[in-house]
């Protein structure tokens, strides 16, 4: 019993810890929500944490609060998954409501104009680190499909401007079909 408050205990407190003190939306807390149940907690290995982003990131909905519920019912089950995404929306939700009391004074301020175009330059390099640190895993694996799926979408969204749902739906048939056929091989190898 005191484990299993322990441990929800630290998953409330890391999703909401990093949830109070991230700006910049869920491209920015992943990697630390990485660093945190990956790197510094061990809960998760790396391969778990690219899966439970994908996941988070292809569900309806932030790609935060979806990757915490991942999280916290990979941990923890129904239980883990309702307290990480208290966790993960408390602190926006406590903020949001404190800055529409002040929007008014603040939103034509130069001071907090230029804070919030300084924290873009940040987000926009962390955003940056996540997609390479992504991308070196996929090609560490040294498999072709990944590769080819990751270098298409990349260039059809960048020179094409192809809407990020068909890139989405298009890795995803890709990987189905790539799934479907591992497992049909991998079948057809045990029998023979």
């Amino acid at each position: 019993m005191e484990k299993s408050r322990s441990l929800y205990w630290t998953l409330f407190t890391s999703t909401f810890y990093l949830s109070a003190f991230t700006f910049g939306g869920g491209y920015v807390i992943v990697p630390l929500m990485e660093k945190r149940f990956v790197q510094e907690l061990g809960w998760i290995d790396e391969d778990q944490m690219l899966d439970i982003v994908a996941i988070g990131q292809s569900s309806p909905g932030p790609i935060a609060v979806n990757t915490s519920i991942l999280v916290g019912y990979r941990m923890a089950g129904v239980p883990g998954a309702l307290v990480t995404v208290l966790g993960t929306i408390l602190p926006p939700l406590v903020i949001m409501t404190l800055v529409t009391y002040f929007y008014l004074a603040v939103r034509d301020n130069p001071i907090v104009h230029n804070l919030l175009l300084g924290m873009q330059a940040g987000v926009a390099a962390i955003i940056v680190n996540v997609v390479w640190n992504m991308a070196m895993r996929i090609i560490k694996q040294k498999r072709v499909v990944p590769i080819l799926v990751m270098a298409v979408s990349l260039v059809a969204g960048i020179v094409f401007d192809v809407n990020i749902l068909y890139l989405l739906l298009f890795a995803g048939i890709i990987g189905a079909v790539t799934t479907f056929l591992d497992l049909r091989n991998k079948k057809g190898g045990v029998g023979q």
